[in-house]
């Protein structure tokens, strides 16, 4: 998942580490010419000398002037090894500079050459590339511009470490990516923090989706938190809809109602309501048909559906492997019902994870769970932080 994006990021910061130490080595040669230049001590002379039988005496001011002279000349040298010296760090410096200029995308180095700065024009260079890799994953075209402006920001201007930079910038891209998704709520939490019971809940999505097993998946999930429940096989329109949940019924051992093929659904879940306030249910779970989003009467009757029954959580159930089809279905569920939180089945099968971020951008909604198979236990809780950990950043 995601693995080109990654791999793509890691070796322009990998190019820019290698130009960096290049520069870095091509200033250790200074200095050397200098070295020649030491100071001069004065020797201390005989007064007298022989050579021979003769007695000689040194001209000390003779010698002397000569030192002054030798002392001199080594000030002179000097002199010249630092203008030497501050002409070929002048030199240095606009190599630097000339090196500065051809280097490319997160390879623009400042005045130290231990650091990187990425300019807004190296980042556009390299754009659509990252748009197309994260198209290719299953991200709407809206979301992944979401994204690449998010990257833009952390990172265009920044001085970044060269050792760094490919942990900075895969963690720009986590980033950007977690802040789009919302953090999930529990369902079980809200369940138990209502006062007046029952809870009820509505679930919805297009045709073939696994949205009669999805609500089996919750109901055993109540189940296990100490929660009743009651099932309302509101799908009264699609051939075997309510053997399909009679049986997921009878192996939870949960009360189901329904009634004939043809019903009004809107009645199915009223009476479902009602038995579980008689009853003193904890939770309401409803079925509906599955429908596509095109289908603008089918839409209304849901409208319906949830004006009788006042559903206090509105769930949308997709697939996790739909792709950019899934962004068209949820808009017009959410603009028909407005939903509260997603659940992705088939989770399993999903090796790019676009959908997740396309469906949490588009509806600013919380995915509470993935499917990850077809027992009642493979329902996971939806972690924005794992999830991108699986996408291999």
């Amino acid at each position: 998942m995601f693995g080109k994006l990654k791999e793509k990021l890691k070796s322009w910061a990998k190019n820019l580490s290698k130009k960096a130490e290049k520069t870095e080595e091509d200033g250790k040669t200074l200095k050397k010419s200098s070295e020649k230049s030491e100071k001069i001590k004065e020797i201390p002379l005989p007064m007298k000398f022989e050579v021979g039988k003769e007695k000689f005496e040194p001209d000390l001011e003779a010698l002397k002037e000569k030192v002054e002279g030798i002392k001199k000349e080594t000030k002179t040298l000097k002199k010249h090894a630092k203008e030497k010296e501050l002409e070929e760090k002048v030199h240095e410096i606009e190599e630097k500079e000339e090196i500065e200029e051809k280097q490319g995308f997160f390879a623009k180095l400042k005045s130290k050459i231990t650091k990187a700065k990425i300019s807004e024009k190296d980042f556009e260079e390299y754009e659509e590339d990252l748009k197309m890799i994260l198209l290719e994953n299953n991200v709407a075209y809206e979301v992944s511009d979401k994204i690449i402006k998010s990257l833009k920001r952390s990172l265009v201007n920044r001085e970044i470490l060269k050792k760094e930079l490919d942990s900075e910038i895969k963690d720009s891209l986590r980033d950007s990516i977690e802040n789009i998704l919302v953090d999930p709520f529990s369902i079980t939490d809200k369940i138990m923090g209502k006062k007046e019971k029952p809870y009820v809940i509505l679930f919805c999505g297009i045709n073939g989706t696994g949205k009669t097993t999805t609500i089996a998946k919750i109901a055993n999930l109540l189940q296990k938190s100490k929660l009743s429940c009651v099932l309302a096989a509101a799908d009264t329109f699609r051939a075997a809809s309510i053997e399909q949940i009679k049986v997921h019924a009878e192996k939870l051992s949960v009360k189901l109602i329904s009634h004939d093929y043809g019903a009004d659904p809107a009645s199915v879940g009223f009476d479902s309501i009602s038995y579980a306030k008689k009853n003193k249910i904890d939770c309401v779970l409803i079925d509906t048909a599955g429908r596509m989003h095109s289908e603008k009467n089918l839409l209304k009757e849901l409208e319906k559906i949830s004006r009788v029954c006042k559903p206090d959580l509105k769930l949308f159930v997709g697939e996790a492997i739909t792709g950019n089809d899934s962004v068209e279905q949820i808009k017009a569920f959410n603009s028909s019902i407005s939903i509260d939180g997603i659940i992705l089945a088939k989770a399993d099968i999903d090796e790019k994870g676009g959908t997740a971020l396309s469906l949490g951008y588009i509806t600013k909604k919380p995915i509470l769970y993935l499917g990850t198979g077809q027992k009642y236990s493979d329902l996971e809780i939806f972690d924005k932080k794992k999830f991108v950990e699986k996408l291999g950043l």
